[in-house]
C-alpha cells in the first residue's frame, strides 16, 4: 500500500471522530484573507533537493562522453602543449589519462624519438588506451598503472600533464576528501630539473562540459598544494571558453621534499 494513501485514510478517520465546530461568521467589514500564493515549482524543487553526490572516479563505460567531435575546439591541445614546451623528442606523462584522447595527441607531438607515459589507476582505462594506440599504430606510448598517491613514473620527465582529472584526485574512491600533496610530490620527483607540470581543469561555476559546479576545483587550492609538494607556480592561462591552465616547475635550489 502506498504510504501517503495509508496516512490519508488514518487521518480521515481521526477527523471524522472530532465534533464539528461551527466556523465564526465573517465580519462584513473584514473580507476573507486571500490564500497565500503557491510556491513556484522551481523553489519547491530546491527545498527538497538532496545533498550533492559524492565525487567518484569517471566510469570507463562513459568514455564516449569525453570523445565529442567538438573537444578539439574547446580543449585546444596544441595551445596546452605549446605552453608546456612539448616538442619532438620530449618525454611526457599524461596523468589520469582516461581513454587516451590527449595521450595520442601527445604521442604525435613528441614523435618516434619521444615517449608518452599514459597513467591511470583504473585497469579498464589502460585497456582502452592500449586499444586506441594499436588502432592508430603508435609505438611511443607506454601505459602505467598508478595509485591514488603515486603515478609510478620514471625519472627524466620533461612535462607532466593532468587534464580534467585533478578534481578527482582530491577524493578517494569512496568520495572521501584526500590530500593531493603526496601525489604532486611524487610527480615533482619524476620531473627533470627544468621539467614542467601542467594542470588543466574546468573553471569554477557552471557552463560547458565537465563535473558539477560543486565538484569543480579552485585554482588557488591547486597552487597551494603544488607549493607544499615542492613545485613553484609559473603561470596561469585561460583555455577559453571552459578551462584554465596552471603551469608549475621545480623549486630552484632545493630538492623536492
Amino acid at each position: 500500500m502506498n504510504g501517503f494513501w495509508r496516512i490519508g485514510v488514518i487521518l480521515a478517520a481521526v477527523l471524522s471522530a472530532v465534533p464539528a465546530v461551527p466556523a465564526p461568521a465573517a465580519s462584513p467589514a473584514s473580507p476573507a484573507s486571500p490564500a497565500p500564493p503557491a510556491l513556484p515549482a522551481r523553489l519547491a524543487h530546491q527545498t527538497a533537493k538532496q545533498q550533492p553526490a559524492k565525487p567518484k572516479l569517471f566510469a570507463p563505460q562513459d568514455l564516449g562522453l569525453l570523445e565529442g567531435p567538438d573537444r578539439e575546439d574547446w580543449q585546444k591541445p596544441d595551445l596546452i602543449m605549446d605552453a608546456l614546451r612539448i616538442a619532438e623528442g620530449s618525454v611526457v606523462a599524461d596523468l589520469g589519462a582516461g581513454g587516451g584522447w590527449f595521450s595520442v595527441r601527445l604521442a604525435r607531438r613528441v614523435g618516434p624519438r619521444g615517449r608518452v607515459y599514459a597513467e591511470d589507476i583504473q585497469t579498464q582505462m589502460l585497456d582502452a588506451i592500449k586499444g586506441r594506440v594499436d588502432r592508430e599504430n603508435l609505438s611511443n606510448v607506454t601505459t602505467v598503472m598508478g595509485t591514488a598517491d603515486d603515478p609510478r613514473l620514471p625519472n627524466g620527465i620533461d612535462a607532466a600533464l593532468i587534464v580534467g582529472s585533478f578534481h578527482e584526485m582530491q577524493f578517494d574512491e569512496a568520495g572521501k576528501r584526500r590530500d593531493p600533496v603526496v601525489l604532486l610530490r611524487n610527480v615533482a620527483r619524476s620531473l627533470k630539473p627544468q621539467g614542467r607540470l601542467g594542470v588543466v581543469d574546468f573553471l569554477p561555476g557552471a557552463g560547458g562540459p565537465g563535473p558539477e559546479p560543486d565538484q569543480r576545483i579552485d585554482p588557488d587550492s591547486v597552487i597551494r598544494a603544488a607549493a607544499a609538494a615542492g613545485l613553484t607556480f609559473i603561470s596561469r592561462d585561460d583555455v577559453p571558453p571552459f578551462e584554465f591552465l596552471l603551469i608549475f616547475g621545480k623549486v630552484t635550489g632545493r630538492a623536492t621534499p
